[in-house]
């Protein structure tokens, strides 16, 4: 068994995180998935910017753990959540690091959601 390689961001692949100014609200099926004001934004080498909720602000209750899991080199391993109310487009639309490396700990207890898997993303 091969270990998993562990990356630093860098020139190379930068990442950055900040407080997103904004607040952030997911919706599905009509339900209010999260509302924060306290989400931060990660950027990642030339990806889009990502918007992480903290778990506080999520309505835990709508989310189903899954069982996909993924890695990033430069994160860590990743566990998914899908939210039933959406029906099979929300299969596995939320992401989270629970023990993300070092270099990016600040999205610890925070999730991401994919745009196309939920109703809305807004930023007011």
């Amino acid at each position: 068994m091969t270990a998993k390689p562990m990356k630093i961001p860098g020139p190379d692949h930068p990442i950055a995180i900040e407080r997103t100014l904004s607040r952030v609200v997911v919706t599905v099926g009509g339900r209010i998935v999260a509302d924060t004001r306290e989400a931060l934004t990660l950027r990642e080498a030339k990806y889009p910017p990502v918007q992480y909720i903290p778990r506080k602000d999520a309505d835990m209750s709508l989310l189903e753990r899954s069982d996909h899991t993924t890695y990033c080199p430069y994160k860590g391993d990743c566990s998914y959540y899908s939210i039933p109310v959406g029906g099979a487009r929300s299969i596995n639309a939320v992401w989270t690091y629970e023990s993300p490396y070092d270099a990016v700990s600040q999205i610890k207890d925070y999730l991401a959601f994919y745009p196309d898997r939920v109703d809305e993303q807004i930023h007011a």
